[in-house]
């Protein structure tokens, strides 16, 4: 369905009332301030910590494995040790007792080799199991901040949440009287300035967005409403103080109609 065509003074008027909207609403943002984004922080972070711990766990079991595994390869060791040194009392020359000598040796310089396994094996456990627990604490901390923080939150939140509810009903009704191309623009200009101001009213000879100058003449033509005005300085739509009254009947015509 196709928007009904505006005149000047309507749109202009339109447009102030959407940007008096918005404003509210960015100060209903302003009142949450940084504590959406901390709380997606802190809960980006605490993912990244139980990842973390899950992976200190999994490197902790298997690191206990090796070492049951070199243990047993240990006992292993030794038991052919002992068959080697049953074997050394029977050997019938000396080719024989060469060849057991040099296994027991194999045998024997193995398990220093799996007992060095251990020992690194467990001073990596102990130095995970620090790194685990100073992780769990340091997650145990992010999640009160957390708590915190949202709770701060939802108590804003509940405050403010039935006028933000209600000024976003407004601004959707005040964006459907407002033609797609003048829309597009009013966003564009409210999203290149961080206190979201796309039309402002020109206040002591001034812009009310970058405070620059406007000439008599130009201030002339806003009055007059015949056409669109920007500020030349900073593209924000230019309205007088008055324009909040177009469209509305004067007071005395008020009073007329209600006797």
């Amino acid at each position: 369905m196709a928007k009904k065509e505006m005149t000047i003074p309507e749109k202009l008027k339109s447009l102030y009332e959407l940007q008096l909207v918005d404003s509210q609403l960015g100060e209903i943002e302003i009142l949450k301030g940084e504590l959406p984004i901390e709380v997606k922080d802190l809960e980006d972070e605490i993912v990244g910590l139980q990842t973390r711990i899950t992976n200190l766990n999994v490197s902790v079991e298997d690191l206990e494995k090796d070492v049951v595994k070199l243990e047993g390869s240990i006992k292993d060791s030794q038991a052919l040790i002992e068959r080697y040194e049953s074997q050394l009392n029977n050997v019938k020359n000396n080719r024989e007792f060469e060849a057991l000598t040099k296994e027991l040796e194999l045998q024997k310089l193995d398990i220093r080799l799996y007992e060095k396994g251990i020992g690194e094996s467990r001073r990596n456990i102990e130095v995970k199991k620090t790194t685990l627990e100073n992780t769990k604490e340091r997650m145990e901390s992010k999640n009160l901040d957390l708590e915190a923080k949202k709770v701060e939150l939802e108590k804003i939140i509940e405050k403010t949440e039935k006028t933000e509810e209600k000024l976003k009903r407004k601004a959707e009704r005040a964006r459907k009287k407002i033609e797609d191309r003048l829309l597009k623009s009013y966003d564009r200009i409210r999203n290149n300035y961080r206190n979201g101001l796309s039309v402002v009213c020109v206040s002591r000879d001034s812009c009310g967005g970058c405070f620059n100058k406007i000439p008599p003449q130009i201030q002339l033509e806003i009055t007059q409403r015949k056409k669109i005005q920007a500020c030349e300085h900073c593209g924000r739509v230019l309205v007088d103080d008055d324009i909040q009254m177009v469209g509305k009947k004067p007071k005395e015509e008020v009073a007329k109609t209600e006797e």
